[in-house]
């Protein structure tokens, strides 16, 4: 098993970058959703609104579930990450 500090840290530390780019994502209007093809796909507000808000979503409730996740952890209550 991962130590629990560290373990901790990588929760809380994902599921807040997730939110910070889900925030971000907002603010501007525009999310990383990976590739096609060549080329970036960013979704945006106006051109595919149902993308963009699909993303968006699938971004906070994986940032908040990180999150919650870790703060379980911190209180014991939720199992450490495993090293595989």
């Amino acid at each position: 098993m991962m130590p629990h500090g560290l373990s901790v840290a990588f929760l809380l530390g994902f599921g807040a970058g997730l939110l910070a780019v889900a925030y971000q994502g907002y603010q501007v209007g525009e999310l990383p959703a990976g590739t096609s093809f060549w080329r970036a796909y960013r979704p945006n507000r106006e051109d595919n609104p149902l993308a963009f808000h699909f993303f968006l979503l699938l971004y906070v409730c994986a940032g908040l579930a990180l999150c919650v996740w870790g703060l379980l952890a911190l209180l014991g209550m939720a199992p450490d990450l495993k090293w595989r």
